[in-house]
């Protein structure tokens, strides 16, 4: 792994604009599960891909705030991971845009200040009926107070402010302009069989490099692919560029 740290780091060094695709790999070791890992969400089969689907949500918006009385807690106890640290600190250095799919929030508490929510966040909720907004606050108490919450105005079916499988992500041209005018684009902890942020690889002209635990259907999209923990990988790296030491 030495050589693969150097030259990453290098890499980084050399850069002027990093682009960063991140996935629910990179907030695991925060104690948020991802969903096609080794104890993913998905894998250990207590939900599936219905859990995100908007027609399924429509008609029975039950199963996902199941999952959501479980997530909330979650996310609100979790802490930035080193990764996340990281990207923040880069800041310091270099122009980084961070494009996420993950909707925990981690990024922004990390310190992070270009963000694109492809797959939105639970910062803000709305009813499908009237439009009506909802706080973080005001929809965590609606979630634990009724099986599926809904709007205190009209009472229409509320919905967190994320993307459902059937729905057309968010700013995904600001997030491919990002991605082309970078020197460096980073994949981390994603698993890219998601689309269209997977296709954001076909975009990037400079360095492409993936970070993830799992090999993935992209790897040969990417100049260098690692397949190590994150945090570990980039605690390397940190040592390597003399930051956050």
């Amino acid at each position: 792994m030495v050589q693969t740290v150097e030259k990453v780091s290098n890499i980084i060094l050399n850069s002027r604009k990093i682009a960063v695709l991140t996935g629910a790999g990179i907030s695991v070791n925060a104690g948020i599960p991802d969903f096609r890992g080794e104890h993913g969400i998905y894998t250990l089969g207590k939900y599936d891909e219905r859990v995100f689907d908007i027609d399924y949500f429509l008609r029975d918006p039950l199963l996902f705030y199941n999952f959501a009385r479980e997530f909330y807690p979650l996310s609100e106890k979790a802490e930035p991971t080193f990764t996340h640290k990281f990207l923040a600190k880069l800041e310091e250095s270099h122009e980084v845009f961070i494009v996420t799919q993950n909707i925990d929030l981690l990024h922004e508490r990390a310190k992070s200040k270009n963000i694109i929510y492809l797959h939105g966040s639970i910062s803000e909720s709305y009813c499908l009926n009237c439009g009506m907004l909802y706080s973080y606050e005001e929809m965590e108490k609606l979630i634990f107070d009724n099986p599926v919450p809904r709007c205190k105005k009209c009472g229409g079916l509320i919905k967190p402010d994320v993307v459902f499988y059937g729905e057309p992500v968010k700013d995904f041209d600001k997030a491919s302009e990002v991605v082309s005018k970078s020197d460096l684009f980073l994949a981390l902890g994603t698993s890219l069989e998601v689309y269209p942020a997977n296709f954001l690889v076909k975009y990037a002209k400079g360095y492409k490099v993936l970070v993830s635990k799992s090999k993935t259907s992209f790897d040969n999209h990417f100049d260098i692919s690692v397949h190590e923990d994150l945090d570990k990988f980039f605690m390397e790296v940190s040592k390597h560029l003399g930051v956050m030491s």
